[in-house]
């Protein structure tokens, strides 16, 4: 397996308008992530992902941009960046931005431009379709509901929305637009930037017959219609060709829709498209046949499974992300671990496996401190799009609001964007103004300098297990085998090469229990567990994970 910089780096996922406010109006900014930088160093982090800081009207907090070469005012100036950009090389950390290229903001100037006439040069720049029969073209809906069509008075035509009505689809049918794109990479790698995670890159290529959807099942819908278009991998080795391969950097894309029948082709070394993808076989593990917030409890067997297919199917060719969390869904330990009883052992019972699998590993701002969802009591005080559409669908459809606010509570991207807890000061230090969202309530027992010099501590904790990830090639590149497949609460699995054997075993549930193997216990000896207490060596304490090696 060829070794390189981006398959050993640890990566730290920043959301600037939650991460730390400098000037106090209230949003984090550019200069304000300058000021943290030593403490991302501190972690031992490698790389920071930056969410979207371009112009933007901010419909979608930034994924709707206006300017591909402009920062928004809120975040700082170019300058800023710039600044950013040096301090972070400085301190022998890579930056990796945020290209959004399905989209841009009805606020571009492309689009400006597009909606005024079918004549003008920016309008094939869009995809449009008339209407049928006075209704949009078909029946598709949109990832934050409704139709993915919206009219056009002008043209009398409807323009193409996967996400919000404020964020028309580009045509990537059109080479001027695939030229525009590519320059607007290069006008960042020339800057410096190492990388790109690519948001929504599986979307980019459409069924230009746009059937009707003929399920009502949404993940369906993604998989079978609105991912892995015609031209998908086309465009991704002309993308590669063109800019990508020009450069020493990393490229990760997200995928919905991209699963074990096609993940391969977007990563295979030898195809020449991307580093690495973000699947969300995992990700979607709790969504029922509405979606998201149609919930069903999370199957642990099913969990283990997604990452033993994954770590197979990738193995030899391709290269994995192993994340658990991110801007768009719920906090790790609320939805993966216990946040009440156990939140200090399950959240780092996340690091262990986070750091322990083979693939990138992907660690998003706050988890290193556990930080956990919060359930505002009024949809007031809620942010996100995704989530104001689905309390609206909900009271539409006539559902229990309770019930819709309850699922809110556990699926809400304003979950993951609640602000940085930095101490126990007034709101957590983040800002000294109004923050733009509310502070989770918890910020006095959960934030940074609690943590900071307390040996027991979630972060303590993350520090140690990256540099034991570090000091141990064998976790980022060693085989892997998961070793107990029909067990429903723990999870187990060996890393090896031909120098260190690891056997890895969490315990994901509320019991104390005896992990039940054929395996001696005399062959392995303790070097790492999330539980400081001396205990046998199967035996595990309620969300425990150990690290054994062979002798």
């Amino acid at each position: 397996m060829q070794k390189t910089w981006w398959k050993e780096s640890v990566v730290y996922q920043i959301y600037p308008r939650s991460f730390n406010d400098s000037n106090g109006d209230g949003i984090g900014d550019i200069n304000g992530i300058i000021n943290k930088l030593d403490y991302i160093k501190s972690l031992g982090i490698d790389v920071i992902w930056l969410c979207p800081v371009y112009e933007s009207p901010n419909d979608d907090n930034g994924y709707d941009i206006s300017n591909y070469r402009a920062i928004m005012k809120e975040f700082g100036t170019m300058t800023e960046f710039d600044t950013l950009l040096m301090e972070i090389h400085k301190r022998g950390l890579k930056l990796v931005m945020d290209l959004v290229a399905n989209h841009t903001s009805d606020e571009h100037y492309w689009f400006q431009e597009a909606r005024k006439s079918k004549e003008n040069p920016y309008h094939d720049y869009y995809i449009w379709k008339s209407g049928k029969n006075g209704n949009p073209p078909n029946n598709w809906k949109a990832f934050f509901g409704g139709s993915v069509w919206q009219y056009n008075s002008n043209t009398d035509e409807y323009y193409m929305h996967f996400f919000s009505k404020k964020q028309p689809d580009l045509n990537w049918e059109n080479p001027k637009v695939r030229q525009e794109i590519y320059d607007i990479i290069k006008f960042w790698f020339e800057k410096g930037v190492d990388g790109f995670r690519m948001d929504v890159i599986s979307l980019i290529s459409k069924q230009l017959d746009f059937p009707d959807a003929d399920t009502d099942n949404y993940v369906e819908v993604i998989n079978k219609y609105y991912a892995n278009g015609p031209k998908i991998h086309k465009y991704l080795k002309e993308m590669n060709a063109t800019v990508l391969s020009k450069y020493d950097i990393m490229t990760v894309g997200e995928g919905p829709g991209i699963n074990l029948e096609n993940g391969l082709q977007y990563v295979d070394a030898s195809e020449n498209e991307l580093n690495m993808i973000f699947h969300f076989d995992h990700m979607f593990i709790d969504a029922g046949p509405g979606g998201k917030y149609d919930t069903i409890p999370i199957d642990l067997m099913k969990f283990k499974n997604i990452f033993n297919q994954w770590d197979k199917k990738l193995k030899n060719k391709g290269w994995g992300s192993i994340f658990l969390g991110n801007h768009d869904f719920s906090r790790i330990v609320s939805r993966f671990g216990n946040d009440s009883i156990y939140r200090t052992e399950s959240a780092k019972l996340l690091a262990t496996l986070l750091l322990s699998l083979r693939g990138t590993v992907y660690i998003y701002q706050g988890e290193e401190i556990g930080m956990t969802n919060v359930a505002f009591s009024s949809i007031e005080d809620y942010n996100d799009i995704e989530t104001l559409n689905a309390y609206n669908e909900g009271k539409k459809q006539g559902k229990n609001m309770d019930d819709v606010m309850k699922n809110i509570h556990m699926q809400s991207r304003d979950n993951a964007r609640t602000p940085m807890h930095w101490d126990s000061g007034s709101n957590a230090s983040f800002t000294s103004g109004k923050p733009w969202i509310k502070m989770n309530p918890n910020y006095t027992k959960i934030n940074v300098e609690n943590q900071l010099n307390y040996e027991g501590s979630i972060l303590s904790y993350y520090k140690r297990m990256i540099q034991f990830r570090k000091e141990n090639p064998v976790l980022v590149y060693g085989d892997y085998e998961c070793i107990d497949l029909l067990n429903q609460y723990t999870y187990a699995y060996r890393r090896w090469d031909e120098s260190t054997e690891f056997l890895i075993i969490h315990n994901f549930s509320d019991n104390k229990l005896l992990w039940e193997t054929s395996i001696k216990t005399e062959n392995y000896t303790l070097v790492k567990s999330n539980i400081d207490k001396s205990n046998q060596l199967f035996e595990l304490l309620p969300w425990q994970s150990k690290i054994l090696k062979k002798q």
